[in-house]
């Protein structure tokens, strides 16, 4: 394996300015890592990570070399130029597929770039490709994927989490040093938590939603996923920003999320207020999670915060809520994929073709089991005579939660859990069972539901697979998760000798 994919986004950056390497080198060692370990890029694909759908070889490589022609000529280039990053397919990018994990837009290109995108290309970032996702973002596993599962490169047995199981597994595959992700419920924090990655939710609004293809607009959040907070950081700042394209777009400046991951990273805390959240702990977090945050407690203790346990009441009403209010938003969005316009169509045979039968074949043959539940499921919340007892409730459980989220930041700076209750799960356990895969969101929905940022970041091992640890922190202060989560990692990385990935397995006997 060629060791530039095992280094960092910021080490390679390094290697970028100085002249040590090329952009065309590393993003050929990234698409030639790609072709030894992910398998076929269709189909079930059992022989590999399948973490990406789509892989855009020739495009890569001309990106790649383009920007080695502007250094050479002396252009003033971003700090992430010639970085390779990989997209999740919920992402909308002008002349190759995207899919958002569903036979609805299978072979669909479209048209123009989403914002984060065309940031990414502003930047200078190399795009290697789409990677895998449930279905329109729906799942905690990505087995929900119509284009096979993708697999945790801890333990090929395992999910990588979900939706974003793709973005995540790239990273801990070292086929991506970057990648994108969206988070409606955790479906960025999840697969890092899950994979020993670094995911970020941003503050609701910081970063645009222009072409991220909608399942619940109130929730949906892009943003960046990596492998150490500070990468993380410099991908955060080149995709945040206002966008006019986008009504939810926060006219905020970004904070400097950079500058707090070089102060964290320095391990001191000294003055940092971290609350436990009561209910996020105890009955139902395997002894393992609950071992591996008390350990970082003491890390952060030990870094000079002040730790002390709040409870936000409220918020062990978010799951329900956030299970009426993602049906009734993806029941209304996904109403556009009518068979008639873009995307799959399906004319019934032996019977009258008409708008209705047309439209009844697509959907039918176009989403699978888990889009169908819950945009039955939300339909029927938004029905006459329902709306009010269950969305209706559920956005006055939404309106408490964020309550206690605003009261709970005014006596601390940042809240801390575990990500997940359990680490990765083995493929297929919970398929027959979508009410207990549910529950595994049980940390990470509250988020979204307030619209405040979070960050998942590696903890430790539990039975040899990641657990992770989530920050939280108050609306538009993103920059607290980066102190927070810079100074956690470096003092576990001194504790655990480097880096969590480093203990990463082998790949159908490429070395990770």
């Amino acid at each position: 394996m060629n060791e530039l994919v095992q280094w960092d986004a910021t080490r390679l950056a390094e290697g970028l300015r100085s002249g040590v390497v090329s952009a065309e080198e590393v993003t050929r060692a990234h698409l030639d890592r790609i072709d030894a370990v992910d398998g076929p890029t269709s189909g079930a694909n059992e022989s590999g990570v399948h973490a990406f759908l789509h892989v855009d070889h020739e495009g890569a490589l001309a990106r790649a070399r383009q920007i080695d022609a502007d250094r050479a000529a002396g252009a003033d280039l971003g700090p992430l130029a010639g970085i390779p990053v990989g997209v999740k397919d919920v992402l909308t990018t002008k002349g190759l597929p995207t899919t958002a994990g569903s036979r609805m837009l299978q072979g669909w290109v479209p048209p123009y770039d989403a914002t984060v995108v065309r940031e990414l290309h502003a930047a200078g970032l190399v795009v290697l490709g789409k990677t895998n996702m449930d279905e329109f973002a729906m799942g905690s596993t990505t087995e929900h994927s119509a284009y096979g599962v993708t697999r945790n490169p801890w333990d090929a047995t395992r999910i990588p989490g979900g939706s974003g199981g793709g973005s995540a597994a790239a990273l801990a595959a070292f086929e991506a040093p970057l990648t994108i992700g969206s988070d409606t419920g955790g479906s960025i924090r999840q697969p890092a938590a899950v994979t020993g990655t670094v995911g970020v939710k941003p503050t609701y609004g910081a970063v645009s939603r222009y072409g991220l293809i909608a399942l619940a607009s109130s929730l949906d959040q892009a943003g960046p996923c990596a492998r150490t907070v500070m990468d993380t950081a410099l991908l955060h700042a080149v995709i945040a920003g206002h966008d006019p394209y986008d009504s939810t777009s926060l006219p905020d400046a970004v904070p400097d999320v950079v500058g707090a991951a070089r102060q964290g990273a320095t391990g001191d805390l000294t003055g940092v207020r971290v609350g436990v959240v009561t209910e996020l702990s105890g009955e139902g977090y395997e002894p393992g999670v609950v071992a591996r945050f008390e350990e970082a407690l003491a890390e952060l203790r030990a870094a000079g915060a002040e730790v002390v346990e709040l409870s936000l009441p409220n918020i062990v009403h978010a799951l329900a809520a956030y299970y009426l209010i993602l049906p009734s938003e993806a029941s209304s969005n996904l109403a556009k994929f009518d068979g008639m316009r873009y995307g799959l169509r399906v004319v019934p045979e032996g019977e009258n073709v008409t708008a209705e039968t047309v439209m009844r074949a697509t959907r039918a043959a176009g989403f699978g089991d888990e889009a169908k539940r819950r945009i039955v499921l939300g339909t029927y919340a938004l029905s006459a005579g329902y709306y009010d007892a269950y969305y209706g409730s559920a956005q006055k459980v939404r309106t408490l939660v964020q309550r206690d989220f605003a009261a709970a930041f005014a006596d601390v700076d940042v809240l801390v859990s575990p990500t997940a209750p359990t680490v990765a799960y083995r493929l297929g356990e919970k398929l027959d069972d979508p009410l207990a895969m549910y529950a595994g969101d049980v940390a990470t929905i509250p988020a979204n539901l307030a619209g405040i940022p979070g960050m998942s970041l590696p903890a430790g091992l539990s039975d040899g697979l990641p657990v992770g640890l989530q920050v939280l922190a108050p609306q538009r202060a993103d920059d607290r998760l980066y102190r927070v989560g810079a100074a956690l990692e470096a003092r576990l990385n001194d504790k655990w000798g480097g880096p969590l990935l480093a203990k990463v397995p082998t790949w159908q006997g490429v070395s990770a």
